[in-house]
């Protein structure tokens, strides 16, 4: 019978279940990425922001959940102009952090 909707398979995430060693060889190569809070300056002054769906702010939310294929291909997007780095209140450098996001991803 069609009832007119579909189920989605449930998205929940166990943060239990996710292999770390990517995440902690980012932490690894760039520190300051720990001392991101997750304000959203970085995403509000981007200029690829504007015109596409990247978003710093969100790619470090996916790499904290372990959802890497997501960022793989949000990473492309970046133009590394680094205005993000020059708003951020916590010095995170975000050139770097990106940078890292490359070559771990």
């Amino acid at each position: 019978m069609d009832f007119g909707f579909t189920i989605n398979a449930p998205r929940a995430i166990y943060l239990d279940k996710i292999d770390p060693t990517l995440r902690d060889k980012i932490i690894a190569r760039e520190r300051t990425t720990l001392l991101c809070i997750g304000c959203g300056s970085c995403t509000a002054t981007c200029t690829t922001g504007q015109f596409t769906s990247f978003s710093l702010r969100k790619m470090q939310h996916l790499i904290r959940r372990g959802e890497y294929d997501t960022v793989r291909k949000s990473l492309q997007e970046c133009m590394l102009c680094g205005k993000c780095r020059m708003v951020c209140p916590r010095g995170v450098h975000t050139r770097a952090v990106i940078h890292a996001m490359l070559e771990v991803l």
